[in-house]
C-alpha cells in the first residue's frame, strides 16, 4: 500500500490560532501535536513489519490511530466549534477540523484493512507452505473490506474538499491540498486492490481450472497495446496453483481465413480485416480487450479449445518480475537479471542469432525461465503487491477474462488495458510500426498537453505537442532489425523507420490544424470507442527527431486530464498544463 503521508505540511497549522487568545492557542497546539504524532507514526510504517518482534506494524498503526482519534475528539468539541466562527481564524479552524476528521478516518480504515490482511503478511500465514487455498480464502475475506475502505476514504475526502481551501495560513492550506490529493490516490488504490482481491480467487481457479492465452509482446516493434506478439503460451490456474502448459513462437499460431471476432465497423475501417485474422496485427488498437478476444478466437480456431481469458506482458514486465524472484539461469549457464533482461530480449538477441528460428527459441527459453521462477518464488505480499501495482499502472501486465462480471471489474482497473469511454480531457499518443523493423527499442517519445482557456460555447482550446526521436546508434545493426518490410524492393538507409502516429483525443474534440516539424500538414480523423483519432504516417531517418503539433477544440470538463502512456521500451515523457480562465467554477 502507498506509504506516502497524507498529513504532511501540518507542523505550523496552529500558529495562527494564537490570534484568538492563549486558551485557543493551547487547544490548537494540542491538535497540531496529535496530528504530527499521527504523521510520524505513519512514516514509521515504511519500515514496520507484521510478525517482527513486538509486532511493530500493529503497534505503529495503533499509535497513529490513537493520535488521529484524539485530534478528531479535540476538534469535535464546543470549544473548537467556537473557533470556527471567529474572524481571522474561523476558516483555518474549519479546515483543521476537516484534516483531523480525515486523518482519523484514514487511520481507522488502515487498521481495519491491516486486521484482515494480517494473514497474508506474516511468514506463518496464508502463503506459508504454498497454502494456496488459504490464500484464496483470505483474499475473499479482504475484498469487501477494501471495498468499504474505498467508499470511506472517498467520503472523508469529499468532506475535506468542502472545507475552505484558502484560510490565510499557508501550512493549513498546504496540508489540506496534500490530504485531498493523496486521499484521492489512496482511494483509487483501495478500489483497485478491492478489485484484485475479488478477482484473484475465481481467476486463479478457486472454483475449477482456468486456462489463459499468455502473450509476450516485443516492444522493439511497436503495437497499440505495446509490441508485436513474439511468443505465446497457455497458462493454467487451478486452486491457486499456476503452471505454464506450453510456450511457442508467434508463427505457431496460424492466421485465420476469416475474422475470428467482430469488433465493429469503425474497427474494420481503421485497422482492416487482417486485424481480426492475424496475430501479427491483432493488437494495433490500444484497447486491450480487442487484442485479447482476437487471440482467444485464433487459439480456439486452431485447437478447438476455448480459453478463459488472456494475459499480456513484455520484457519490462519480465524485468519487474525478476525484481521479485532474483536472477534466473538459462540452460547453458547464462544469467538473466532484472537489469539485463530488456536488453537481452530487445537488442542482444537480434545480434546473437541471425536465424530467426533460433532467436525465437532463445526468447521462449528466457520467457519460460522467468515465468517458472515467478511461480516457484511464492513471494510475500509485502514484496509482491507493490511490484504488481506498478506492473498494472504502467500496463506491463494486461488481463482480459471471458466472464462478463469479472471483466466488468477488470475494466475499472489499469489491468484491463481499456480505452475508456468517459468524457474529460484526454490525450493519448499511440504509435504502430509500419516498416516491419525492430527499431522502436530506440524510440524516444514526449507529449505536452496544454489546456487553454474556456469559450462561452462550452468548448476550450487545447494544444498537443509531440516529439518522436529515432535514436538509433551509429554503427552496424543486424539486417533483421533494420530491414524495411513495408517496401523491401526499395533502397532505404539502414536505421530508417516508418511509424503510424495517432493522437487519441477527448470525446467530442475536434482538430483544427496539425503541423509536422513546424509546417502545416494533412491528417485524417477516425473514431474508436467514441474518441476522435488524429493520425498521420511519418518517415524517420536514423537519429532524426520529428514533431507534431495539434490545435484542438474540446468540451470543457472539470475532470483531471488523462495522458496514458503506451507501454514501449523507453518511458514516455509527459507534461500537462492547465489554464481554467473563463471556465465554470466547481
Amino acid at each position: 500500500m502507498r506509504r506516502r503521508l497524507v498529513v504532511v505540511g501540518l507542523p505550523s497549522l496552529a500558529l495562527g490560532l494564537v490570534l484568538a487568545g492563549g486558551w485557543s492557542a493551547h487547544l490548537g497546539l494540542s491538535v497540531r501535536d496529535h496530528l504530527e504524532a499521527a504523521r510520524d507514526a505513519l512514516l514509521r510504517l515504511r519500515t514496520a513489519r507484521l510478525g517482527s518482534p513486538g509486532d511493530s506494524l500493529s503497534r505503529t498503526l495503533a499509535d497513529a490511530r490513537r493520535h488521529a482519534a484524539e485530534a478528531r475528539r479535540l476538534t469535535g468539541g464546543p470549544g473548537w466549534a467556537l473557533l470556527t466562527h471567529l474572524p481571522l481564524v474561523g476558516d483555518a479552524a474549519t479546515t483543521v477540523r476537516g484534516l483531523a476528521g480525515a486523518a482519523d478516518e484514514f487511520t481507522d480504515v488502515l487498521a481495519e484493512v491491516q486486521r484482515v490482511a494480517a494473514p497474508l503478511m506474516t511468514g506463518g500465514g496464508a502463503l506459508a507452505g504454498n497454502d494456496q487455498s488459504r490464500m484464496l480464502a483470505t483474499l475473499d475475506a479482504l475484498a469487501p473490506v477494501l471495498d468499504r475502505a474505498a467508499v470511506r476514504i472517498a467520503a472523508a475526502r469529499s468532506e475535506l474538499a468542502r472545507t475552505p481551501a484558502e484560510t490565510g495560513l499557508e501550512a493549513v492550506d498546504r496540508a489540506r491540498d496534500t490530504m485531498v490529493r493523496e486521499t484521492a490516490r489512496i482511494q483509487g488504490f483501495a478500489g483497485a486492490a478491492a478489485n484484485v482481491a475479488a478477482l484473484a480467487p475465481p481467476m486463479l481457479g478457486r472454483d475449477g481450472p482456468r486456462r489463459y492465452f499468455l502473450a509476450f509482446q516485443t516492444n522493439a516493434e511497436a503495437r497499440g497495446t505495446g509490441g508485436l506478439v513474439g511468443a505465446y503460451g497457455i497458462l493454467r490456474a487451478d486452486r491457486g496453483r499456476i503452471a505454464i502448459e506450453r510456450l511457442s513462437a508467434n508463427n505457431g499460431l496460424a492466421n485465420s481465413s476469416k475474422p475470428v471476432v467482430d469488433h465493429g465497423v469503425r474497427f474494420r475501417a481503421r485497422y482492416g480485416p487482417g486485424a481480426a485474422k492475424m496475430l501479427s496485427v491483432s493488437n494495433l488498437s490500444p484497447h486491450f480487450p480487442y487484442a485479447a478476444t482476437t487471440w482467444a478466437g485464433l487459439w480456439q480456431r486452431q485447437t478447438g479449445k476455448p480459453v478463459d481469458g488472456a494475459i499480456a506482458t513484455d520484457p519490462v514486465g519480465l524485468a519487474r518480475m525478476l525484481e521479485i524472484t532474483g536472477p534466473v539461469r538459462l540452460p547453458g549457464g547464462e544469467t538473466v537479471t532484472a537489469a539485463n533482461v530488456v536488453d537481452l530480449t530487445e537488442r542482444v538477441a537480434y545480434e546473437r542469432y541471425s536465424d530467426p528460428v533460433e532467436r525465437k527459441k532463445y526468447l521462449i527459453r528466457l520467457a519460460g525461465a522467468v515465468s517458472e521462477a515467478l511461480i516457484r518464488a511464492n513471494p510475500e505480499p509485502t514484496r509482491l503487491v507493490p511490484v504488481l501495482a506498478g506492473l498494472a499502472t504502467d500496463r506491463r501486465v494486461q488481463i482480459w477474462t471471458s466472464r462478463k462480471d469479472e471483466e466488468a471489474r477488470l475494466e475499472a482497473t489499469p489491468l484491463g488495458g481499456v480505452l475508456p469511454e468517459r468524457p474529460g480531457p484526454y490525450a493519448a499518443l499511440v504509435v504502430n510500426n509500419s516498416a516491419g523493423t525492430k527499431l522502436d527499442y530506440y524510440l524516444r517519445r514526449s507529449i505536452t498537453y496544454e489546456l487553454g482557456p474556456c469559450r462561452p460555447d462550452g468548448m476550450r482550446q487545447a494544444k498537443v505537442h509531440i516529439s518522436l526521436a529515432n535514436d538509433v546508434p551509429h554503427g552496424h545493426l543486424p539486417s533483421y532489425v533494420t530491414d524495411r518490410l513495408d517496401s523491401p524492393r526499395r533502397s532505404h538507409v539502414p536505421g530508417s523507420n516508418r511509424l503510424w502516429v495517432s493522437l487519441y483525443g477527448a470525446i467530442g474534440a475536434q482538430a483544427t490544424e496539425m503541423r509536422v516539424d513546424g509546417r502545416p500538414s494533412g491528417f485524417y480523423t477516425e473514431y474508436e470507442r467514441s474518441h476522435p483519432i488524429f493520425s498521420t504516417v511519418l518517415e524517420f531517418a536514423p537519429r532524426q527527431t520529428r514533431t507534431m503539433d495539434l490545435d484542438l477544440l474540446e468540451p470543457y470538463s472539470a475532470a483531471p486530464p488523462m495522458v496514458p502512456a503506451q507501454p514501449l521500451v523507453r518511458p514516455q515523457e509527459a507534461v500537462i498544463r492547465r489554464n481554467d480562465q473563463g471556465c465554470p467554477v466547481h
